[in-house]
């Protein structure tokens, strides 16, 4: 089991908006966060693949991109 492989799908919002959370995760003192270094390998897995699959990332208008994508991302409130 331990070569098998998984297959995540998100919607470009989706992926944009974790992205940047991701890059801002690896930013950070990540032991605070994740207590089993286990898990940074995922994780830095996941960004990178991310990071290759997004042009966007690296586009002039990247903060306004992001905004809007968290925006439909978010609940809407009644």
């Amino acid at each position: 089991m331990g070569d098998s492989q998984v297959t995540i799908k998100l919607t470009s919002d989706e992926a944009l908006v974790l992205s940047d959370w991701l890059e801002k995760l690896q930013m950070t003192d990540l032991s605070r966060v994740v207590d089993d270094p286990a898990v940074w390998a995922p994780i830095h897995r996941i960004a990178g693949t991310l990071d290759k699959s997004f042009p966007e990332l690296f586009a002039p208008d990247y903060d306004q991109r992001l905004e809007v994508a968290r925006r439909r991302l978010r609940p809407e409130e009644d």
